[in-house]
């Protein structure tokens, strides 16, 4: 094992090398059975993704149709309409709350849903980066570690640097990091419900351009306050904070008119609150912006459409992860012959895309069978065209 270290400026490395004996058959034969294990339980967890999936997909487009055929629009959102008690209603309005979001300790006063003072620490951090070769019968790795400092809002633990003399960063920030929630949100005379409020996710950063330097020992420069002796020239330990904010509450003359939400939910006296729909699930939508209900619903299910493929291709990843590593074992026991090894790693490649292809597509098809039976015998029969495809080259392969 050796070490070289080299600094410029703020940033330091160092070269660890490495040296092991090569692994024998019998110790790479171990290491695929171990992966064949992982395999298995990552084929076997593809299964469980992709049928959940189209379940979760069928369920929510459903409620979502149920949903826009039953919604109402209240005439205004300044009174509670009696005859739409425990209807699906649809309010648009701008955000109200009852009081100012502030953090005393900076000057930071305004009226929003949410306030979120943002904290970062100047730190070292830690670059790994390795490469393998093979000389005279060993593996030789060599590893670069190289570290900087840098504005992080976590703390990073330097006692797991490979080298903390030199990089040291404390143990904790003197300021946490913190986000403060009105208590009462309202649309007019609704207020709505914590699951409502907790969709108001918005952010956006607050300028501090009008505030001044709230104690001797923090200094603003621009948008941030600065715990710091020189802000130009931070040291490890200091703190630099910002502010931002979500659902503005009322007009600011510097920030602009309240925010305007699109809100489809129960209407339970002056609350807007989940409304549950024969599927079992449940529909409370909150979208930024002027919203027709109509446009609400054609967004909700794109979202679920883009959410359903996307949860998909996570499942055929994993399917064909888990084949790949449950065949690992054939490649391992070629491995002597370079050429035949080839051609095996390209065999078991396209084994697996063809298997997790069709098993994708027959657990797609599983999941549609008790809703829609006709497209899953579609599905069904598609699951087949890899199967039947690879079996054709296979034949004329032989007839050459």
């Amino acid at each position: 094992m050796a070490a070289n270290y080299t600094s410029s400026s703020n940033r330091k490395e160092h070269v660890r090398i490495t040296t092991k004996a090569q692994p024998g058959f019998l110790e790479r034969l171990s290491e695929t059975s171990g992966g064949m294990f992982v395999g298995l339980m990552t084929f076997l967890l593809s299964f469980y993704l992709i049928f959940m999936n189209e379940g979760r997909a069928l369920k929510t487009a459903t409620s979502l149709a149920e949903g826009l055929s039953l919604v109402v629009s209240p005439e205004s959102i300044h009174s509670v309409a009696p005859e739409n008690e425990g209807k699906l209603v649809h309010i648009i309005g701008a955000l109200r709350t009852s009081k100012l979001l502030s953090d005393p300790n900076y000057g930071v006063h305004l009226p929003a849903v949410k306030l979120r003072r943002h904290v970062e620490m100047f730190q070292w951090v830690e670059t790994e980066e390795s490469r393998e070769h093979t000389e005279d019968g060993q593996v030789k790795t060599e590893t670069r570690y190289s570290y900087n400092t840098e504005w992080k809002s976590e703390i990073v633990n330097s006692r797991n640097f490979d080298r903390e003399i030199g990089h040291k960063n404390p143990s904790a920030m003197a300021v946490e990091s913190f986000t403060a929630t009105a208590p009462f949100v309202q649309i007019g005379r609704f207020f709505l419900s914590a699951g409502l409020i907790d969709k108001i996710d918005n952010f956006k950063p607050l300028s501090l351009s009008k505030l001044e330097d709230p104690h001797v020992d923090i200094v603003r420069r621009g948008d941030y306050f600065y715990h710091s002796e020189n802000p130009k020239y931070p040291e490890v330990g200091d703190l630099r904070v910002s502010f931002s904010y979500a659902g503005l509450s009322g007009d600011d003359p510097d920030l602009g008119p309240a925010h305007v939400v699109t809100v489809i939910a129960r209407q339970r006296g002056d609350q807007l609150v989940p409304y549950s729909t024969k599927s079992g699930d449940s529909l409370l939508l909150l979208h930024h912006g002027d919203f027709s209900a109509e446009e609400v619903f054609h967004r909700e299910q794109k979202s679920n459409s883009l959410k359903t493929w996307g949860l998909r291709a996570a499942g055929w990843v994993a399917m064909f992860t888990g084949l790949n590593l449950m065949t690992r074992i054939l490649y391992t026991l070629v491995d002597w012959f370079p050429v035949f090894r080839d051609l095996v790693n390209i065999g078991l490649k396209a084994f697996a895309f063809c298997m997790a292809t069709s098993l994708t597509l027959l657990t797609v098809a599983a999941g549609w069978l008790f809703y829609r039976p006709l497209w899953a015998l579609v599905i069904g029969c598609l699951a087949l065209v890899p199967i039947v495809i690879a079996r054709t080259r296979v034949s004329a392969k032989k007839l050459e």
